[in-house]
């Protein structure tokens, strides 16, 4: 581990951390340590038994400053917390699969207009994608998914958008008016 030891006229710091004084008697034990040439107990536990390199840098002619704090990128895991929607446990579908799907809709897409591909989650775990123009109606992605999955046909289910979510109540608005070009909807069975 390499550590930096910055010695102030009011103190000293390690790493640009806090200013630690020198009439701390922790502290004066920890320098005592230094000047004799050992690794200080802290450092030892800091690393657990491995190996210190310790630099220092004498700055005893200036006050210590606070250094700015730097970006330093979040390294670690998300977590989903809960949500409005149901959890979706799928195995991704392959690129033919998607493919397939595309190529067997049953919507008729106007190659002159602007189109947009959206994914459906379904209620089932499994997904759709497809492509429509951004004229295609909200109606056109329900009328979707009962072609394509006539299990849904007798079923009473609901589009939501992902987030935020919204609940997609006028299926006459067009892809575009709805502001859900190139999104993922989500089926939700009432």
């Amino acid at each position: 581990v390499q550590i930096l030891l910055k010695l102030w006229r009011n103190g000293f710091s390690l790493d640009d951390g806090e200013l630690r004084s020198y009439s701390d008697p922790t502290n004066a034990q920890f320098l005592e340590s230094v000047k004799r040439g050992e690794i200080p107990l802290e450092l030892q536990r800091l690393v657990h038994g491995g190996q210190v390199n310790l630099d220092m840098e004498d700055h005893q002619e200036q006050e210590y400053v606070k250094p700015r704090l730097r970006f330093k990128a979040f390294s670690g895991e998300g977590q989903k917390l809960g949500s409005l929607t149901p959890e979706i446990v799928s195995t991704p579908s392959s690129p033919e699969e998607e493919e397939k799907s595309i190529l067997n809709a049953p919507v008729l897409i106007d190659d002159s207009m602007p189109a947009t591909k959206i994914q459906i989650r379904l209620a089932d775990g499994s997904r759709l994608i497809q492509r429509f123009n951004q004229t295609h109606r909200i109606k056109d992605i329900r009328d979707f998914i009962i072609q394509s999955r006539p299990e849904f046909a007798a079923s009473d289910f609901v589009l939501v958008t992902t987030f935020p979510n919204k609940e997609l109540t006028d299926e006459s608005l067009t892809l575009q008016e709805a502001d859900i070009l190139n999104t993922v909807i989500l089926q939700q069975l009432k």
